[in-house]
């Protein structure tokens, strides 16, 4: 089948005709957005604090929990065919979903330059050590650039003519590689049996690992609003993810205690065919910056209905560049459970909504009517927002306080158990 660019039409229903991703599309997919620099950047926070056998179960079962929650928010997108900030619609009111939307966009930049200064790093750490000079700003620009023109193409062009032909293939090949060079030179037995410091609780390792595809929650039905059928596209994003994320959170922590080091790129440059392996896992990193500038131009077009995607999109990408160019990657950690707290309770409103009170029905064409049956008080459902805020508050109150119980779960189900409760109360319908 030949892919098209689809047609603007904004955050309007996918049509019938442009949903056509099946579970292959969202396995090469969501496979292809877990791996990459910084998931193996990740991995390097959770050691030598824990060791390395307790890292791999930490990063096993957080994996399995976000990407769960992740296919999980996925399948409100597939069955409605829209955006993930327009799905916030009915369970927040028209403008309460405008503050989700904004920590969104303000969070997918975030991502997007972290990206593209990790991608840069490693291209001027190739240069460096084939060339003999460094050209971190070139290479921030060209990566801007690249990706900027992969999200004007969209998720269709990109999936299937980029990713399934291209760079899935490249970074599978390189991670079987860099897995064989690991476990044929180092024994990986004696680190798995070496304790770690005690530094790291378990439970805040299981929470860092969640972050990570919590971060997609909030745009994952930008792309899964494409699917054909729901059921596939929530398998395919479920074990795509988790494997992927899995694998390169491990990777990274390997790579840490088998070097000794805790600087990821050079300790990839320093081993037999480092560059080569470098280069061709930033081929694949491309796509993870493409997902963060398309999506937050999509996010963007909830609070600009009539903002042309395009432009959305370029200013993005510009704005991800100025920041590679003159913010330096740090607090990186306090990141990741920043954006945990914020998106594990909302989503935890979100599925008691959609799943428990409504039963998987929202009325489409009400989504875009202001003082129709999703605009609740002057556009805001309080209820959600009370419940989004008691998760909030809880996700911090556990990661201060009582971090080694984690905090992503509790916050999630409290959340969700207190919007349910509410709901069967006052409005279930």
């Amino acid at each position: 089948m030949k892919i098209q660019t689809p047609p603007e039409w904004g955050i309007e229903p996918v049509p019938e005709r442009h949903r056509i991703l099946r579970f292959p599309d969202y396995l090469a997919l969501w496979s292809s957005l877990g791996v990459g620099l910084l998931v193996l950047l990740a991995g390097t926070l959770l050691v030598p604090g824990l060791g390395l056998g307790q890292a791999v179960l930490a990063i096993l079962m957080g994996s399995v929990i976000g990407s769960l929650l992740l296919a999980i928010a996925g399948v409100v997108g597939s069955d409605q065919a829209i955006p993930t900030m327009v799905m916030l619609r009915p369970v927040l009111g028209i403008r309460g979903s405008y503050l989700p939307t904004i920590l969104n966009i303000i969070q997918l930049i975030g991502w997007g330059a972290f990206e593209v200064i990790i991608m840069a790093q490693a291209a001027s750490g190739i240069t460096q050590k084939l060339f003999g000079f460094s050209a971190y700003l070139p290479w921030a620009f060209f990566f801007a650039l690249w990706c900027t023109l992969l999200a004007l193409g969209g998720p269709l062009a990109v999936i299937r003519q980029w990713i399934e032909k291209f760079a899935i293939w490249l970074v599978y090949g390189i991670t079987i590689y860099l897995t064989l060079y690991l476990f044929t030179r180092y024994d990986v037995g004696a680190l798995l049996r070496t304790p770690g410091t005690g530094e790291m609780p378990f439970w805040l390792a299981v929470d860092l690992v969640v972050a990570m595809p919590i971060s997609w929650m909030p745009l994952v039905a930008d792309y899964n609003r494409f699917a054909r059928r729901s059921g596939p596209a929530f398998w395919g994003t479920f074990l795509g993810y988790t494997v992927a994320n899995t694998w390169f959170y491990a990777l990274g922590a390997l790579f840490v205690l088998a070097l000794q080091t805790a600087d990821l790129i050079p300790a990839i440059l320093s081993i037999a065919g480092g560059w080569l392996a470098l280069l061709l896992i930033l081929v694949d990193e491309t796509d993870n910056c493409f997902a963060d500038i398309y999506s937050a131009a999509v996010s963007g077009q909830n609070l600009l209905p009539r903002a042309r995607q395009w432009w959305l999109t370029v200013a993005v990408g510009a704005v991800c560049f100025l920041l590679a160019a003159t913010v330096p990657i740090a607090q990186y950690e306090n990141f990741l459970l920043l954006i945990g707290s914020v998106f594990v309770p909302l989503f935890g409103v979100l599925v008691a909504d959609y799943f428990l009170l409504r039963r998987r029905r929202y009325e489409t064409t009400e989504l875009y009517h202001p003082a129709g049956r999703y605009w609740y008080r002057s556009g805001v459902n309080l209820w959600a927002v009370l419940a989004w805020v008691v998760g909030v508050a809880t996700y911090h109150l556990i990661a201060s306080r009582i971090p080694w119980l984690g905090a992503s779960i509790p916050s999630f189900l409290l959340a969700l158990a207190v919007y349910w409760a509410i709901g069967s109360l006052l409005f279930r319908r």
